[in-house]
């Protein structure tokens, strides 16, 4: 019988080397404590990571890991997972490693649904390089590449999860270790992609970030908790949100003599895409920020279709013959002049 694991177990010998105050320091605290709450093994985890503060996650993790290069990590972990769909992988990455030049390596994960847990870093900077803009830096975005302030457009992750047809989306807050570990177990738990967006604060380079969310004396304002066939409620349950006209949310007050409980939204992970569009717009500080297991829906996985047609194939043709393979199809011989001959 292997025996419980704990979270120093997957502790590594490196000193961490984050800037003092980075909520990594709480996202790897978290991460560790989930593997070892859920009866993982250091010898069967992964850890893959692009480039940016967040991708040194791996040398911080006593499990195997690999630091790959810019935006790909990704692919790299498709990869991993298919030829050995046993381990349990992990891709760490930022908001500028996997949505700028790892976009598109990001939307064919999700769009696969390979069997993978994506944890995406989101500070709304580039830290590693000292802070220039992101894709999801906030309109106006002061930076050493926009002086003047960003005139770019932020993506939105859920935005771009939903449009790829991820089966599994849902956002935390990088200290709020009550909430961030049962998501982490639900998104291992999930079978296919994962993405777990973390708000997470770069005191150095994008400090208070968040703040509307997250700080103590507005959170529940800003705040909005989702909970599985529960309603739309914040703000101690004095407000909720209801489907106003032209199906978009509206803010309302809750309460006798006021809106009741039943005109508001439930909570369904599994709703509809229309529903998941609508949490997907709602953001701080015009609505609350919706914070929890915002999709999840099944389907089968990538590796899990593939594994299934490959052994389909052997049972009805047998092991392959690479030197048959190679010597099949539209095939000639060179002669000593070089011509075919």
């Amino acid at each position: 019988m292997t025996e419980k694991q704990t979270r120093r177990d997957f502790v590594s010998d490196q000193e961490v080397r984050w800037c003092p105050g980075c909520g990594d320091y709480a996202i790897l605290a978290a991460v560790q404590k989930c593997l070892a709450d859920t009866g993982a093994t250091p010898e069967n985890s992964v850890f893959i990571s692009g480039i940016g503060c967040s991708s040194r996650f791996p040398y911080y993790m006593k499990t195997y890991g690999f630091h790959s290069i810019h935006g790909r990590a990704p692919s790299i972990a498709s990869g991993l997972k298919l030829s050995n769909p046993d381990l349990d992988v992990w891709v760490i990455t930022g908001d500028g490693d996997a949505l700028s030049i790892g976009g598109n390596h990001i939307l064919h994960a999700l769009r696969r649904n390979v069997d993978l847990n994506i944890i995406l870093f989101n500070n709304k900077i580039y830290g590693l390089t000292k802070g220039q803009y992101s894709p999801t830096s906030s309109e106006g975005t002061k930076s050493p590449t926009t002086p003047f302030g960003s005139v770019d457009y932020p993506i939105n992750p859920f935005s771009l999860a939903l449009g790829s047809g991820a089966t599994f989306f849902a956002r935390a807050i990088d200290v709020d270790a009550k909430s961030l570990g049962p998501i982490l177990q639900a998104a291992k738990a999930h079978k296919g992609t994962s993405l777990i967006e973390v708000t997470q604060n770069c005191p150095i380079f994008n400090d208070g970030v968040w703040d509307a969310v997250t700080n103590r004396k507005t959170a529940t304002s800003n705040q909005l908790r989702l909970e599985e066939g529960k309603p739309l409620l914040f703000e101690g349950g004095q407000k909720g949100i209801r489907l106003g006209e032209g199906l978009t949310p509206e803010i309302v007050e809750v309460g006798e003599g006021k809106a009741s409980e039943s005109e508001l939204l439930v909570h369904k992970a599994d709703g509809s895409d229309a529903y998941h569009a609508m949490l997907a717009s709602m953001a701080a500080p015009e609505f609350p920020q919706p914070l929890g297991i915002l999709k999840q829906v099944a389907r089968p996985s990538y590796d899990e279709l593939a594994l299934a047609q490959v052994d389909q194939v052997l049972k009805e043709r047998g092991k392959g013959d690479l030197n048959a393979l190679l010597s099949s199809g539209m095939t000639w011989t060179v002669g000593p002049d070089g011509r075919p001959e």
